[in-house]
């Protein structure tokens, strides 16, 4: 997956979850922050990339440690997770 992909995606968790309340200590706890809750969409290159937030959660399992005191801090692992499920 080419870096504007990585990038498009970065930027888009980004800004779903800045507005959590942190420290967040698991999942459910980025669901508020979220604009259109588990249903929001994230989508890059040209479609290449496409899932919702609950797909992502599941991408995610076994992969995320919580708590996360930052939004940084938790893009990072979400990238990192997604590399290694080969996502990405």
């Amino acid at each position: 997956m080419s870096d504007d992909v990585a990038a498009e995606l970065r930027e888009q968790f980004r800004t779903a979850f800045e507005g959590a309340d942190f420290p967040v200590t698991g999942q459910m706890d980025l669901v508020p922050a979220l604009p259109n809750g588990p249903g929001t969409r994230f989508e890059a290159g040209d479609g290449a990339v496409s899932m919702s937030a609950m797909e992502l959660a599941s991408k995610l399992d076994g992969h995320q440690e919580f708590p996360y005191e930052s939004v940084d801090e938790l893009v990072d692992d979400v990238m990192a997770a997604l590399e290694a499920e080969g996502i990405l």
